[in-house]
């Protein structure tokens, strides 16, 4: 690469770091003044020309400094080898508050809570689908002698509960004999390897359970194995609406959650931070926003995604090393470390 390249990349990382500061076309004379560049503004402003030639940034009129555009944005991002660690202080903190939640659920609101007030934008969360993780137990707690409740436990930590009544008491014994006939169909199996012992329970069970064993098996069937949405858990939409122009689209496809959680969807890989800068992403309602998305799970499985959505001029290295140091104590927490 010649030095005049390397120049023009210096260029383009300044003007894109400037203008996610300040939202303000960025000059010749700002550079040169802000970022020490050893040249001349008119090699600057050459430099300058040369990028909006070739689609890095654009001038949105004739005397006006310029603006990244999404291909300058992309650059960039691109160029990002080493993204600046958080502190110790705030990657204390960050622990600190993942670890009081009392379970899954309430870490994972958590880290959307944190992450949005982190980054000032929207964040979202999938919480772990029934398919991909394993029963590890599954309780039953009489409410009354003819109302049961069943909580369903997985390995990662996800907790389900469900009412199931029952057509006449069967008493403590009988709810002790229930919890073990069906931990011996749900233990170690994911939901949908589940469905068929769920079935069988009935006629697996002693006689005197039988009715109760096929009205809880029905239940975990219909409501949790044949109806296993996933789930999204949103926080910091209003930090989208934004004085300068709102991203009402983005906002009404956090709302929809399906356009999101195909893009969570896709976080597959733990440690791998993902941008998809404006049009990039597939869907129109999106076309104005970035997202940036990683994976969280436990052992080398991926169980959910995890991310932050905003404006094309969000502030991208803060934004994805915030992102993966959450994702990376949320599965801490889920490994017991």
């Amino acid at each position: 690469m010649s030095a005049a390249d390397e120049r023009r990349q210096a260029v383009l990382r300044a003007i894109v770091a400037d203008y996610i500061a300040s939202q303000e076309p960025v000059g010749s004379k700002s550079l040169v003044e802000r970022h020490n560049m050893q040249v001349s503004s008119a090699t600057i402003r050459n430099d300058m020309a040369v990028l909006e030639q070739q689609g890095y940034i654009s001038q949105t009129h004739a005397s006006s400094g310029r603006i990244p555009t999404e291909a300058g944005y992309r650059a960039f991002v691109d160029a990002l080898h080493d993204v600046k660690p958080l502190s110790a202080a705030e990657r204390r903190a960050i622990l600190e508050f993942l670890e009081d939640g009392v379970d899954l659920e309430d870490v994972l609101r958590r880290s959307v809570r944190l992450l949005s007030q982190l980054t000032n934008q929207a964040a979202v969360v999938q919480l772990p689908t029934l398919t991909v993780s394993r029963v590890k137990h599954c309780e039953v707690v009489e409410l009354t002698p003819t109302r049961l409740l069943l909580v369903l436990i997985t390995d990662a930590g996800r907790v389900d509960q469900r009412n199931v009544d029952l057509a006449a008491p069967i008493g403590d014994n009988g709810v002790r004999g229930l919890r073990d006939v069906l931990n011996e169909a749900l233990v170690g199996k994911h939901m949908r390897e589940a469905s068929a012992a769920l079935a069988r329970v009935s006629t697996n069970a002693p006689p005197h359970l039988a009715d109760a064993a096929a009205r809880a098996a029905e239940v975990l069937i219909t409501t949790l194995v044949d109806a296993t949405p996933d789930r999204l858990i949103i926080a910091g939409s209003s930090n989208l609406l934004v004085p300068s122009g709102g991203l009402q689209d983005v906002i009404d496809a956090l709302e929809q959650q399906v356009v999101v959680l195909k893009l969570l969807a896709g976080a597959q890989e733990l440690e791998r931070v993902s941008v998809r800068i404006g049009r990039e992403n597939e869907d129109e309602e999106l076309s104005s926003a970035s997202i940036v998305t990683t994976a969280y799970g436990a052992g080398d499985a991926a169980l959910g995604g995890l991310g932050v959505v905003g404006p094309t001029h969000m502030d991208y290295p803060g934004t994805m090393q915030k992102v993966a140091t959450v994702a990376r104590y949320i599965s801490r927490i889920l490994r017991g470390e």
